[in-house]
């Protein structure tokens, strides 16, 4: 385990340690199939020992505890992968059963599993409501056959419609993944696609632009002279037209991707966005942490990375107890530049003030220039009432340049 220690955060408190929300995350790096357009830590794998990562994941669970000796009750946990609705549900049960003892449950805390509609895996997440599980996130990508085919999916648009209603009838709380911007995808197939997926009458779409990654099929097929995506302009006509639909539909945008109804908003999620605080176990995942450092009167963020190969992983935990690849404590400059990259991505945009009191003074990481620049060409609004600083509707969509020219 390679470990880095970097500068503690030099602002001293006197106040006790604010409570944040708390998360868990817990990573399933397993596939039946690897999707061209995918770069997450996922492996195809028909022989997982999933006893031997059961084991696994409640120890590097364990460790992680240790870590953070003082700590709220969890607000959230979040199955993700990979496939986590290819682990069997008796699993799932065994990892919830070991958080809530190790860490303790909010009374509404949100248990997230990712899953894909084809029929063994819904069956599975029936299952998973009986283990503990109240929210599932179904990635169906496409309601057109051509583009599941495009998209390297096993499953076809039946399939994920009658896997949906299933999945509808046990669980209340129910979010499906799209993909728009393929090749040749005109805007009215987006439109009627989108129109498809919200008279489904779900409380929350995410709506994902297709982007092309290095290390996916598509990155290589796209060097190879292909066209993978949209361009630019074109993409962005179809996002207008997602924020255009959502919204007249009683689904606004409440991050850049991400759609809701009141009260229907992914709280774990929320977690990462508004820079709180969470632990990631499995392979390749990370972890993100405020904690107080009672010796030097000051708060400190760590961060944990664990490693990427499930056989390497499981060997560490093995020998270690944990999967740990690197570790290190952040920056006050480094943590306030999360701040406002994930903050900005949400509808309610950042709070300056909020930022200042954990990670110091706002001149040192943020560059007011270039706030004026981008409130004067309409992407930035700025509250010097109550220190918010947000994206406009034409600020998010060009949030990466926004970010260039405000951030020091």
């Amino acid at each position: 385990m390679t470990t880095k220690t970097k500068l503690l955060f030099p602002n001293p408190i006197s106040s006790p340690f604010p409570i944040r929300p708390f998360s868990l995350y817990i990573h399933w790096p397993f596939c039946r199939a690897k999707c061209p357009y995918c770069d997450f830590n996922s492996h195809v794998d028909t022989q997982v020992d999933v006893k031997a990562f059961g084991d696994a994941l409640c120890e590097e669970m364990t460790y992680m505890k240790s870590l953070i000796p003082t700590h709220p009750a969890l607000s959230s946990l979040f199955f993700g992968g990979g496939t986590p609705s290819l682990m069997p549900p008796w699993l799932i049960d065994r990892l919830i059963t070991h958080a809530q003892r190790l860490f303790g449950f909010m009374d509404n805390i949100e248990i997230t599993a990712e899953a894909n509609p084809t029929s063994i895996e819904t069956e599975a997440m029936l299952n998973f409501r009986q283990a503990g599980v109240t929210r599932v996130s179904m990635g169906i990508q496409s309601l057109d056959d051509n583009g599941l085919k495009f998209l390297g999916r096993e499953h076809s648009v039946i399939e994920a419609l009658s896997a949906l209603d299933k999945v509808c009838k046990a669980f209340d709380r129910v979010s499906i993944d799209l993909i728009y911007a393929s090749p040749n995808q005109s805007p009215k197939a987006w439109h009627d696609m989108l129109s498809q997926a919200l008279s489904l009458g779900l409380g929350h779409l995410s709506l994902y632009q297709l982007t092309i990654e290095q290390g996916t099929v598509f990155h290589t097929r796209e060097r190879k002279g292909e066209i993978m995506a949209l361009d630019n302009d074109q993409a962005a006509n179809l996002y207008e037209i997602t924020q255009k639909l959502t919204s007249d539909a009683g689904l606004p945008a409440y991050e850049i991707s991400n759609h809701a109804t009141a009260e229907q908003e992914c709280r774990h999620n929320l977690t990462y966005w508004q820079a709180g605080d969470w632990i990631g176990i499995g392979p390749g995942a990370h972890g993100r942490f405020a904690k107080f450092d009672s010796e030097h009167n000051c708060i400190v963020r760590a961060t944990t990375k664990t490693r990427n190969s499930p056989a390497g992983w499981l060997s560490s935990v093995v020998k270690n107890g944990h999967g740990i690849e690197t570790q290190e404590i952040e920056t006050l400059h480094d943590w306030a530049t999360e701040m406002v990259m994930m903050g900005l991505r949400l509808t309610q945009g950042i709070s300056l003030n909020s930022i200042e009191r954990l990670c110091g003074p706002i001149d040192e990481w943020l560059d007011f220039g270039g706030v004026a620049q981008g409130i004067d060409a309409g992407w930035l609004h700025h509250d010097p009432l109550s220190s918010i600083l947000m994206a406009t509707p034409d600020g998010r969509i060009r949030l990466n340049f926004i970010l260039s020219i405000i951030l020091r």
